[in-house]
């Protein structure tokens, strides 16, 4: 009968066990499902045990565990998103900016089998607390983390996604919330454009502030917008593309063509009445000095250019907007303080700020969720309801006098 291997403590061994006598390790052999050997270390026979147990479990579960402890989480991310074929070039930009600067250099140096639920909160935590990262920046990255980590669920690397539920329950613990989408109200809006046209060298701008605000189509639809989309004699603008600004090496960027952002992007837009004139205006003004030139992925005849037959970029578009915001702010500042009175100033805003003002314009007037859906070409009806469906307090008390006036006889 053969002898029963003991430790230094003189406990016995089981099968596959032993200890090293050289620093009294302890470590315990065996084969996985793939029929590979594999090693379990412990520095105490009973926490050698217990992962044997958890072995045995991811055995039986079929569960990759040593792929999970060979692979870091930036090895599981760069298999991740190559095989993301399907997202845009804009998406899979931001998505690797984001994980890059967040993600890549610290938290995603871990081994994906060492992650646990308690890693990924007080990675979330740090974020928010220590680098002061909105709730919604953190969304961003939520989404990136949690969709990897469900690579490895479904290949078999780990049994549960650490991440699972994580965004809520740290944004609850940290007591922050998501930065509210910003929308202008009608005095606002009202206000910017006055100025803007009171400018004549900022009265070029007007076209596109006035389809920007009355169409509320993303900056990317907008500048792409070719003359052939608009539809004067039914009065529809048609959307089936957008422009997107890349970065390339060296410095040199270029311009792209790209689908819109979802399936209900693509959608036929009614033109108001200002949007009408103003495109009317500007068609006749090109006639007049000459079309775009530009030619972008085989398209042509772009809408908006500037003065030299230029397509705008957001980025331009961004930094012309916050000019005249600054420059009303000073002027306003001053003529307050001569009237003896408090100044009327504009808040930062951006170009997405026009789609927002444009829908919350759409919630005040318009009832009808689906009608809002398809204008702005949301792809799920809860985008329209819960983002967008803030309306101004003066309407809201508005309503609620209304409501007070028919109830009057309680």
């Amino acid at each position: 009968m053969a002898k029963a291997r003991k430790d230094n403590k003189g406990r016995a061994l089981r099968k596959g066990e032993c200890q090293r006598k050289s620093d009294g390790t302890y470590l315990y052999a065996y084969q996985d499902f793939l029929g590979k050997r594999q090693y379990i270390y412990a520095r105490d026979l009973q926490t050698l045990r217990e992962k044997e147990k958890q072995a045995l479990k991811d055995e039986m579960d079929g569960v990759d565990t040593d792929t999970a402890r060979r692979m870091t989480v930036n090895e599981l991310f760069d298999r991740y998103i190559a095989t993301r074929y399907d997202l845009k070039k804009t998406t899979l930009k931001n998505y690797l900016c984001t994980y890059d600067y967040h993600i890549r250099g610290g938290f995603g140096k871990k081994r994906v089998a060492d992650v646990k639920y308690s890693d990924v909160k007080l990675f979330y935590l740090h974020l928010l607390n220590d680098c002061n990262l909105m709730l919604s920046t953190l969304g961003t990255i939520h989404s990136i983390l949690h969709s990897l980590f469900q690579v490895a669920v479904r290949d078999g690397m780990v049994r549960n996604n650490p991440s699972d539920n994580m965004i809520a329950e740290v944004g609850r613990k940290a007591g922050k919330k998501s930065r509210p989408r910003s929308a202008l109200t009608e005095e606002q809006q009202k206000t910017f454009m006055g100025y803007v046209a009171g400018k004549p060298k900022l009265r070029r701008w007007l076209p596109l502030f006035t389809v920007m605000f009355g169409t509320g189509c993303r900056i990317g639809e907008l500048l792409g917008l070719q003359w052939e989309n608009v539809d004067f004699d039914n009065g529809f603008i048609n959307i089936d593309h957008s422009l997107t600004f890349q970065n390339r090496e060296h410095r040199k960027c270029y311009f792209t063509i790209d689908k819109p952002k979802t399936e209900k992007a693509v959608r036929i837009v009614p033109m108001v009445d200002s949007v009408y004139e103003a495109l009317r205006k500007e068609y006749a003004r090109q006639e007049r000095e000459g079309f775009s030139k530009e030619v972008i992925d085989g398209r042509e005849g772009f809408v908006f250019i500037d003065p030299n037959g230029r397509l705008y970029n957001n980025h331009k578009v961004n930094y012309k907007i916050s000019y005249i915001v600054r420059k009303y702010n000073e002027e306003e500042r001053k003529e307050a303080e001569k009237e003896n009175r408090e100044p009327l100033a504009l808040p930062h805003f951006s170009c997405h700020s026009f789609r927002h003002t444009f829908c919350a314009r759409l919630c005040e007037n318009e009832v009808n969720l689906k009608v809002i859906q398809d204008v702005m070409g949301h792809s799920s009806i809860t985008t329209t309801m819960d983002v967008y469906a803030e309306v101004s307090s003066a309407k809201k008390k508005e309503a609620l006098k209304e409501i007070s006036d028919k109830l009057s006889f309680i």
